[in-house]
């Protein structure tokens, strides 16, 4: 596998126990590193599944995945897979194992094996990076729902890994929360970071390189936002809803008002017609 591959899926299946149907069904996927892309679908399309096969919690029931070059079906390569792959979930309760912030922020880099100096750096960093640094030494039973997500997200970047997978970690989050999550991942994929993103939130996918819709266990499209968004209603029919400002950038296109060059968001919209 080329260097420059984080992951490389070829024909994956993947069938819980006690499932009649496969979660996934012939998934042939490759991801560049540095690539920022992100999973959507409706609900049962195999996002959170597929998620769980990148960071090898979940094993292939056929099919070959190469993480980092490393197979997931062999029990030697899964430390070293998780190491290098963060996985934020999203229901964070699931992986806070600590009952103080800074504690449980620093759970990732000790297991590391970093030195406490390093520790005490990145730890310091993330929850800057997550608007959590005046909470540190608070106890994590004491946040709001808003306050874990952001904390399991800071756990993730604080072993600073190559790549990190986030399933929908902004469920809980207010629209201010939302914004700051997704400058905190622009600025990291600006870094090199390969970021896999799963979000309901059309909207929030503006920013990534690539879009992969999952429908029924399926990868049913593949390419850019801005690609999709040409769709228009006719991304629908996978369960994803179009945006406002994106209905409103293709109406003002497709009558002229605004060139094509224009970026479907917000500010794009209002600097082209108020320049």
């Amino acid at each position: 596998m080329p260097e420059d591959v984080v992951f490389s899926l070829r024909d994956v299946y993947f069938k819980y126990p006690g499932s009649d149907e496969a979660a996934l069904k012939g998934i042939d996927l490759e991801v560049q590193a540095g690539e920022w892309v992100a999973l959507v679908g409706s609900n049962g399309s195999g996002k959170s599944t597929l998620a769980r096969i990148l960071n090898a919690l979940l094993i292939p029931t056929q099919g070959a995945c190469f993480i980092l070059d490393m197979d997931s079906k062999e029990s030697e390569n899964i430390w070293a897979i998780r190491s290098k792959v963060a996985m934020v979930f999203q229901n964070p309760d699931n992986q806070i194992v600590a009952s103080v912030v800074e504690d449980d922020t620093a759970f990732g880099p000790e297991n590391l094996g970093l030195c406490p100096s390093d520790i005490c750096e990145k730890v310091t960093w993330s929850l800057d990076a997550t608007g959590l640094t005046e909470y540190r030494n608070k106890a994590t039973y004491a946040l709001s729902g808003g306050q874990k997500q952001r904390l399991a997200v800071a756990g993730a970047l604080a072993m600073t890994p190559p790549v990190i997978v986030l399933d929908e970690p902004t469920a809980m989050l207010d629209p201010q929360g939302r914004k700051d999550l997704l400058n905190v991942l622009s600025e990291l994929h600006m870094q090199g970071m390969t970021i896999v993103y799963i979000s309901h939130r059309i909207e929030e996918i503006l920013s990534c390189d690539r879009v992969i819709v999952m429908n029924e266990g399926n990868v049913s499209w593949d390419g850019t936002p801005r690609d999709l968004f040409e769709f228009g209603k006719g991304i629908e029919k996978w369960g994803l809803e179009v945006p406002p400002i994106v209905r409103l950038w293709s109406m003002l296109k497709n009558a002229g008002i605004i060139s094509k060059e224009v970026q479907p968001t917000k500010d794009g919209v209002v600097h082209a017609l108020c320049p």
